[in-house]
């Protein structure tokens, strides 16, 4: 299974390269395959690469959804 996330761009490097923040912790990455990408910007990063933009309200929602998986799977009643 691949798993691809949201991430905010926290600032823009030289060449292609990107610092992203990613709940809290802080990547370098590629910006090799999007166009226009700008601080502030959501990107979906996979293994090191930002693969498109992504709307700021969709990006909400789903970091939402992965936080809601992480709460249910620390839930003590898990067996």
């Amino acid at each position: 299974m691949c798993l691809a996330i949201p991430a905010e761009v926290v600032e823009l490097r030289d060449g292609d390269n990107a610092l992203v923040d990613l709940a809290g912790v802080r990547k370098e990455i590629s910006l090799a395959l999007v166009d226009g990408v700008r601080v502030g910007d959501y990107v979906i990063v996979h293994v090191g690469y930002a693969l498109n933009k992504l709307d700021p309200d969709e990006a909400a929602r789903t970091l939402a959804l992965f936080a809601e998986i992480g709460q249910l799977q620390d839930s003590p009643s898990r067996h």
